[in-house]
């Protein structure tokens, strides 16, 4: 990916020990069930594009079923010298927010190094995508992050509702305060495409 070099290697690094112990569970899984599709939203999907605000958490899904153990979090440094910790987050549920029925098929392979693709392939949500994940909690930091891809050029007003909106015929719940975030997305993201038109 692109976006990599922008990253910062002790994140990449600790990712890729995360994702490799995922590989090692499924090493010894058939073939006809591999590679496993790992699909990265949240936090870690916005850092592994943009490198901005690093993530505690992954937030992912994965096209099988699997059993993992509970050594899925890896201690590292950041470029500070602190001491952080990244984890899979088990609790993550891509039922209870928004997300276009094709979003994982539209989703772009990234290689992790030390990682066999044909093991497990990452694959991070493209920023569209990413940012209608974050329409329906819309808190501060999700606000923030639809700000951020807009200003970087990654997403534009008009494709955000069009996504979204499309995104919601797959949902049943409160659709009026969907709406009414996709309303307030398209504002931000409209907002800040301007800003950058203007630097």
């Amino acid at each position: 990916m692109k976006p990599d070099a922008s990253v910062r290697k002790e994140y990449l690094e600790a990712f890729a020990k995360v994702v490799q112990a995922v590989a090692s569970k499924v090493a010894n899984a058939d073939a006809r069930s591999l590679p496993v599709k790992m699909y990265v939203a949240g936090g870690a999907a916005l850092y592994l594009l943009t490198g901005s605000r690093p993530s505690e958490d992954i937030d992912a899904t994965f096209s099988r079923r699997l059993i993992l153990g509970e050594d899925l979090e890896v201690a590292y440094r950041d470029a500070d010298g602190r001491a952080r910790i990244l984890y899979l987050d088990r609790n993550y549920n891509d039922t209870l927010g928004l997300m276009h029925e094709d979003a994982y098929e539209d989703s772009v392979p990234a290689a992790i190094p030390g990682v066999d693709p044909a093991l497990v392939e990452v694959r991070i949500l493209a920023p569209l995508d990413l940012a209608v994940s974050k329409i329906a909690r819309f808190s501060e930091q999700d606000r923030a992050d639809i700000e951020l891809l807009a200003r970087t050029g990654r997403i534009d007003a008009k494709s955000l509702r069009r996504r979204a909106e499309e995104a919601l015929g797959g949902y049943v719940g409160d659709l009026e305060s969907a709406r009414t975030s996709i309303d307030l997305a398209y504002r931000i993201a409209e907002d800040a495409a301007r800003r950058r038109r203007k630097h």
